[in-house]
Parts: structure tokens; sequence; C-alpha cells
């Protein structure tokens, strides 16, 4: 089958707007791997994209840290899947949604806990190179 998934180490966080009870975490820009059935070989692209949480309370979000920055890794969570390290795409929910990441240059991690979360991409995947087996 083939999966395409943001690799978030290595993705830069460039923004972390608050709206109310929606909070946007923005990747500028966010890694992408796919992986085409059959193939060993899988591919590297860039592409922008937020991380959109809805029903934020204000007492989910803790201290932002300084942005841009890149991400170190953390966790995605939609229901009962918690994703690590990575971003399924697509990515569209409702019910318990939330994240933890790791931020360089912060000792804190950029936690949001809402009621759902969908991943916006923006225009077009930039290609980067070809990920060989060794």
């Amino acid at each position: 089958m083939d999966s395409t998934s943001i690799e978030l180490v290595s993705s830069t966080v460039s923004s972390v707007k608050v709206d109310g009870t929606t909070i946007k975490i923005s990747f500028e820009p966010a890694i992408i791997i796919k992986t085409m059935t059959g193939s060993v070989e899988r591919t590297r692209w860039w592409q922008n994209g937020e991380l959109i949480f809805d029903g934020v309370s204000d007492e989910n979000l803790n201290q932002l840290p300084a942005l841009p920055a890149s991400c170190e890794g953390g966790d995605i969570g939609e229901n009962i899947y918690t994703y690590r390290d990575m971003i399924p795409v697509p990515l569209e929910s409702v019910g318990r949604a939330h994240c933890s990441l790791k931020i360089a240059g912060s000792e804190v991690p950029l936690i949001v806990q809402a009621e759902a979360v969908t991943l916006v991409l923006k225009d077009v995947a930039k290609y980067i190179e070809h990920l060989r087996p060794e």
C-alpha cells in the first residue's frame, strides 16, 4: 500500500497561532516521506502545511517556544492512535486529539489537547531525493 507521512524530526515549526479555541501549528517546511507499493526505495519531499486543532481549552496550551525552530520529534494523537515522530497524510479526525512536540532550543514540549485535528498541506510537494536502502 502506498503511504505518505510527515517526518517530524527535521521538519520546521514556523509558528503557532491561537484563535479562540483553535490552534494552528505551521510547518514551513514539513518533510514528507512517500513510499510506493512494491518498491524498496522511498522518496523525500518538502511542503508547507498546518496542523489545526479545534476545541482547545485555554489551560491545555503550555508556554510557547521561540519560533521558527526545528522539530526534534514527538507524538501526534487522534482518538486511540498515537503517531510517534510522524503525521500520517491525510489526517482529519474528530474526537480526542493531542500533540506533544519537542522543539529545538526549548526544554518544555509544545503540548495541545483538543476535540479535533486536521492536517492541511499547501501548494504542491517539492521533490528532494530518493532514499535507497543500504
